[in-house]
């Protein structure tokens, strides 16, 4: 009997918390459960593991007990990563931000500026130069605006409480402190986004590893203050995901689709796909053949409802999903495509 009642009080005890959970992660919000310049404590499970790793991968204990001491919460940077799971920005408000007469102007001036450069990474990387300059500008403003946040600080901050993504800000802080000892950055110094991105190209740690590259030839990858380096580097983040040079990049669909498939794969966000046979036979339309036999991409984007409003849908060719890569965002990938053909035209 006494087993029974103890069962049942149990069951009570989960039934009570599980009916609770889903309304306190539903508003919950990582932001609300610091301070701001709350002490990070380094002696808790998560950064002894983290420290092992690191030692593991040639750190030493004693300084990373120094590098680590007196970190505290930006809570900033908490509110801005919550508030980027709000109502996304349409396209028609997006464009007008990024494609503008002033900045294709400068864009022409830097691909002058700079044609021996651009012509060595198209030779090198079969990429085009004005979408190198379309990402240039979207990303830093030509890097006038590379971001104000202590690297160091943001990425402890999100990984010691942005549960939503603690693994993600782990292993790039990890690769921030392995890109810092290999090209004798000070970790403590550099500035970049809230999300842990830095530099003129805006790479994260992770992707500063992989894909930038020294093209000064100074021996040190330097994506702050280096252009040769920053614009070779966006080159080589491309072509690692099939950038290919002279290619469609998108194709205008219309403002209608023709099809119930067409308009699911619509729905489906940044990484739907399509054979280009289907998606012309679905859309009664001649497309061209997408290099490397490659598949397309059904983009949407919203028109302005105070001039009739509706969509505007695009075929995203290889290259224009190679952009994605850099930002998932399909108007972001449509701006970089729009602003890149606005600094090809004479």
């Amino acid at each position: 009997m006494i087993k029974r009642s103890l069962l049942l009080f149990v069951l009570l005890l989960f039934a009570v918390f599980f009916a609770c959970e889903p309304a306190f992660a539903a508003g919950q919000k990582a932001a609300d459960l610091v301070r701001d310049d709350q002490p990070i404590d380094i002696n808790t499970p998560q950064y002894h593991k983290l420290f092992n790793d690191l030692e593991g991968k040639g750190f030493d204990h004693n300084a990373l007990v120094k590098l680590f001491s007196n970190l505290t919460v930006n809570r900033k940077v908490l509110k801005l990563m919550d508030r980027q799971w709000g109502k996304p920005t349409p396209w028609y408000v997006y464009r007008p931000r990024f494609v503008t007469p002033s900045i294709i102007k400068r864009g022409k001036q830097y691909l002058r500026k700079f044609r021996p450069v651009f012509d060595r990474i198209e030779k090198d990387f079969g990429v085009n130069r004005e979408v190198v300059v379309a990402i240039w500008a979207m990303e830093t403003r030509f890097g006038q605006n590379t971001g104000d946040f202590n690297m160091f600080r943001s990425l402890n901050t999100l990984f010691a409480a942005y549960p939503r993504r603690s693994d993600f800000f782990r292993a790039e802080l990890i690769d921030y402190l392995l890109l810092c000892r290999r090209n004798a950055f000070n970790p403590q110094t550099i500035k970049g986004s809230w999300a842990g991105a830095f530099g003129q190209a805006q790479f994260m740690p992770s992707s500063f590893n992989k894909y930038a590259v020294d093209y000064d030839g100074d021996g040190i990858i330097d994506l702050i203050h280096s252009r040769p380096d920053v614009l070779a580097s966006i080159a080589n983040y491309l072509h690692h995901f099939g950038w290919t040079l002279d290619t469609p990049v998108f194709i205008d669909l219309g403002n209608h689709l023709h099809s119930p498939q067409l308009e699911k794969k619509a729905g489906e966000g940044w990484s739907n796909s399509i054979s280009w046979r289907r998606l012309q036979q679905l859309q009664r339309v001649k497309l061209p053949a997408p290099a490397r036999g490659g598949h397309l991409t059904v983009v949407s984007l919203d028109l302005d409802p105070k001039k009739g409003g509706g969509k505007r849908y695009l075929a995203g060719y290889p290259n224009f999903q190679a952009v994605q890569h850099y930002n998932h965002s399909q108007k972001y990938a449509a701006a970089v495509s729009e602003l890149a053909k606005a600094l090809s035209s004479e």
